[in-house]
Parts: C-alpha cells; sequence; structure tokens
C-alpha cells in the first residue's frame, strides 16, 4: 500500500485509507478501527506521500523518515507518542539528527511516531518511492 492512499485528516484521531471519490469529496476507512466515513472537500486533508519535515538543509519527506524508523526499529513499533517531549525529541534526534528544532514541534514529532506504529500495525511498511511510469515524449 502506497502512502499516497493514505490521508491524515484534521480533527480526526488516526489515519485513513482512501477508498473512492464522491460527488462531494470521498469515502476513507479507518486505519484504527475499519469504520468508514464520508469526507467533504471541506475538511482539511492530508497525503501522506505530500508531507515533509523540515533540516536545516532540506524538506525531508515522510516516506523516508518512515524508512528510518523502520531501519532503527529494525521493522518493530517506534516509541509510544504519548512519552514526554523530551523523549519524543531525543528519539527523533536519533532518527534526524538535523531535523529543524525551530519548525519542527512536539506535536509534529507526536503524529509522525503514531502514524508509523499504526501503519507498522497494518503491515504497512513498504516506504519505497513509488514506480514512476516514465512517459517518452519521441518527436521527429
Amino acid at each position: 500500500m502506497s502512502l499516497d492512499k493514505i490521508l491524515a485528516i484534521s480533527g480526526k484521531p488516526g489515519l485513513y485509507e482512501l477508498k473512492t471519490q464522491t460527488r462531494s469529496g470521498f469515502l476513507a476507512e479507518s486505519l484504527l478501527d475499519g469504520k468508514r466515513l464520508s469526507v467533504s472537500i471541506r475538511h482539511n486533508v492530508s497525503v501522506l506521500s505530500e508531507i515533509a519535515i523540515y533540516t536545516f538543509t532540506e524538506e525531508v519527506p515522510l516516506r523516508e523518515i518512515f524508512k528510518k524508523i523502520y531501519e532503527k526499529e529494525n521493522g518493530e513499533q517506534a516509541i509510544n507518542h504519548k512519552e514526554s517531549k523530551d523523549k519524543l525529541e531525543a528519539y527523533f534526534s536519533e532518527i534526524l539528527p538535523d531535523y529543524d528544532e525551530d519548525r519542527v514541534y512536539a506535536s509534529d514529532m507526536k503524529k509522525v511516531v503514531q502514524w508509523y506504529n499504526i501503519l507498522q500495525s497494518k503491515g504497512m511498511t513498504d516506504f519505497s518511492e513509488p514506480e514512476v511510469e516514465e512517459t517518452s515524449d519521441e518527436e521527429e
């Protein structure tokens, strides 16, 4: 399962899998409890493949951070997202040593760790870059 189909919906806990598009928005299924939810286009929705974390040099895509957590934890669960701010910051600096402390908040770290644990518990641990079909523009 690609991160292109995994959503974070503002005001709703956990992560959701995009199921289908509707006239007024789309239908998503919770990865936590399997309940389906109709989401209107007025909701603030983020696709995990579009999220990145600030470092001092660049923005690192979430998939790369998930990969680093996966490697650090040997495919197991990460620390609990309810750990103290200091523990989360220490953990995050192990994963991404040059993250920008001024722009990456403890709440962001909590979300990343929580999202990783949700995906890991569902066996969605393929964080590789999706294959992009190459189109050739052969003009004669």
